[in-house]
């Protein structure tokens, strides 16, 4: 049993790729895979897909910011219905849903649909950002959190957690165990990015960061288990 009845992941391009460029088919169904075992255990649960393995917007220096953005969430559209179709291979009740208005290839988010499809026992996957430059995936993440009354979200990261510095430079920095989205804003964290934090906060909405290579992470705390950091 858990806790929790309603998650929403954040879930990175980088998880999707193998360390290579674009997607690596066996990260998507080793995902895929993780993902069921979360909704199995009775969780109401969500994605937001990032799009680092195929695009960011750094990438497109010499472009307008718009531009490169509105790439970025293309990209996520490719991301997502990649691992839509990799969940349903596994037999789990999925849909996609996009923020970006291309019907023809994927279901335009509408937040009392999304909520109903959770009601259904359906894993949601959210594409295409906020659908608006100039946003990152974390605020879309946070906006969807809100929208569908997530009980928390949860960050796979490239390291275990929160600390206090850069624990890759620094071999005393502390991890903490919880932490206020006050501090984390004073003291700057950047658990996220403070568009993001600031609605977190103001909706009074949990995260949980998490390290992406531990096994079983999310499922581990959903039955109870302290790991990684707890932000409120």
């Amino acid at each position: 049993m858990t806790n929790y009845k309603r998650i929403i992941i954040k879930v990175s391009g980088e998880s999707l790729c193998g360390g290579k460029f674009g997607i690596d088919g066996d990260s998507v169904k080793k995902l895929a895979l993780q993902l069921k075992k979360i909704a199995e255990l009775g969780v109401q649960t969500s994605v937001v897909v990032g799009g680092g393995n195929i695009w960011r917007g750094r990438t497109g220096q010499e472009m307008e910011r718009s531009v490169a953005d509105n790439i970025g969430m293309l990209a996520t559209v490719i991301n997502g219905l990649t691992l839509g179709e990799a969940l349903i291979n596994c037999g789990v009740k999925c849909k996609v849903v996009s923020s970006v208005g291309i019907t023809k290839v994927v279901e335009q988010y509408e937040y009392r649909t999304v909520n109903n499809y959770l009601n259904e026992g359906n894993l949601v996957v959210f594409v295409g950002g906020t659908g608006l430059p100039y946003f990152s995936t974390d605020t879309a993440l946070s906006l969807r959190a809100c929208e569908i009354h997530a009980d928390a979200i949860f960050f796979m990261k490239n390291i275990d957690g929160i600390y206090d510095s850069d624990p890759k430079l620094n071999s005393s920095a502390k991890k903490y165990d919880e932490i206020t989205y006050d501090k984390v804003i004073a003291d700057n964290l950047k658990a996220m990015d403070m568009t993001a934090i600031a609605m977190c906060r103001e909706y009074g909405i949990k995260s949980v960061v998490l390290g992406m290579e531990e096994k079983d992470g999310i499922l581990r705390v959903l039955k109870g288990e302290k790991l990684g950091t707890i932000i409120k």
